[in-house]
């Protein structure tokens, strides 16, 4: 059995995380900013349907620029963060999101708020948030010891999850009394709150050591390498990219179904939207203890195999009893889906080798969400040449074959996955570090 040490400059908590302060800290803050994204993801949306009379093309644009910073810098982004203080990336890129969602507001207030702009917003947000998320996953492993990060991802997908339940609901609410573009202010206070929360927290790892010949195009291959060079995580990495493609295929044209042609009001569609996460917070309670029953490995096909062919309801349903059938396919989706990402996103973590944690996450963040604008795209432009529930049919089919690269992978008879700690001993036995190309399988 292995035994980890504790990272420099952070102690051990043996009671779990209920004990760790500064955890709980990050976990607050991200809680109440995830509240207030669930807000804005509907808001927006609504803002060009309802208030800007966008078309179907708009909305799929609108879609694809929320994660056109993904293929634009999901490269560099990796490096670059690896250069910084990861805690200063989260602060930052906080305030830049909160300032960029109160222009919402403003320009409405002003008069002045056109489609272009929610373009604008949407794209320099997604700039932010790349660089947030690199740092995020990068961080949690010099927070908390790595054999306590299933546990960490579980927490922090569990908060995730009820801010989905309750998000939409509340922002549905929000946008009947205040209007869409008001809601949006929302965001940018939890986005202040986050902020607020990261500065609290207390442990400070070492500054990352400055190469003494830095070399972006090398730090970026190193990054790729590690990532495709090896079986299980160039598995995970296809099925998750193409996941992703049919969902932002079917996400392009999903409000346009709800808000235009079965002509809910934003009330309900906040609604509906809250009963998938009900399935994620399910996923969240029960990710540790079904790989535990099934095996790391089989935990993530299983999970992502249910989850696929759940989407092929949405394209049927109409405004009456089907609505239901909706809201419990897409809890069986979402807790799928969540036991997948807890898992594949806690072996991850584990695998890599802290010198490489950013360039890892921001390779894989590249992989998996640079498909999401040309689904986008692809969801708008089918959507307005075949029509929208022909496009959501389109995008359910290719849901339901998504976890053929990891059903077809080691994982499918992996009980264990293996870890980095564990790599290293079994390679060098002498205790020297391992270079990147070391730990590929």
């Amino acid at each position: 059995m292995t035994v980890t040490e504790p990272s420099p400059g952070r102690p051990a908590h043996r009671g779990g995380l209920w004990r760790h302060a500064d955890f709980r800290r990050l976990w607050v803050g991200e809680t109440v900013s995830q509240f207030g994204t669930m807000v804005s993801q509907l808001a927006l949306p609504l803002v060009a349907i309802l208030v800007l009379h966008a078309s179907t093309w708009q909305v799929g644009v609108l879609t694809a620029c929320e994660t056109a910073a993904f293929v634009a810098v999901g490269l560099p982004a990796g490096a670059w963060v690896e250069r910084m203080r990861f805690r200063w990336v989260l602060i930052v890129n906080d305030l830049v999101r909160a300032a960029l969602l109160a222009w919402v507001p403003v320009a409405q207030l002003l008069g002045v708020l056109t489609i272009e702009q929610l373009y604008a917003v949407a794209l320099a947000i997604g700039v932010s948030t790349v660089f947030f998320d690199v740092a995020y996953q990068s961080y949690l492993p010099q927070l908390i010891d790595r054999e306590l990060l299933v546990e960490g991802n579980a927490k922090l997908q569990a908060s995730e999850s009820l801010s989905q339940i309750a998000g939409p609901s509340l922002g549905g609410a929000l946008i009947q009394a205040l209007t869409a573009p008001y809601a949006v202010l929302v965001d940018a206070v939890s986005f202040l709150w986050s902020a607020a929360c990261v500065t609290r927290i207390e442990v400070r790892p070492p500054r990352p050591e400055r190469s003494l010949d830095p070399n972006l195009l090398r730090e970026i291959r190193d990054g790729l390498r590690f990532v495709l060079g090896n079986r299980i995580l160039r598995a995970i990495a296809m099925c998750t990219s193409s996941a992703n493609l049919f969902a932002s295929v079917i996400s392009a044209v999903f409000y346009v179904l709800l808000a235009r042609e079965l002509q809910l009001s934003p009330g309900v569609i906040g609604l509906l939207t809250s009963t998938a996460a009900v399935g994620g917070l399910i996923g969240a309670l029960v990710a540790r203890r079904f790989a535990a029953k099934v095996g790391q490995g089989p935990a993530i096909w299983i999970a992502i195999a249910v989850a696929g062919p759940c989407a092929l309801v949405t394209p049927f349903v109409q405004r009456d009893w089907t609505l239901g059938l909706l809201a419990v396919a897409q809890i069986a989706m979402w807790m799928g889906i969540v036991v997948y990402n807890i898992n594949q996103v806690s072996f991850r973590q584990a695998l890599c080798p802290p010198g490489l944690l950013g360039r890892m996450n921001a390779t894989m963040r590249f992989l998996v969400w640079g498909t999401m604008p040309f689904g986008a795209l692809l969801g708008g432009l089918l959507g307005s040449t075949i029509g929208v529930r022909a496009t959501l049919l389109a995008g359910a089919v290719g849901q339901s074959l998504t976890f053929l690269p990891v059903f077809l992978s080691p994982l499918r008879r992996m009980r264990e996955l293996p870890s980095y700690a564990e790599s290293a001993a079994e390679r060098n036995p002498t205790g020297s570090p391992l270079l990147p190309s070391e730990l590929r399988e």
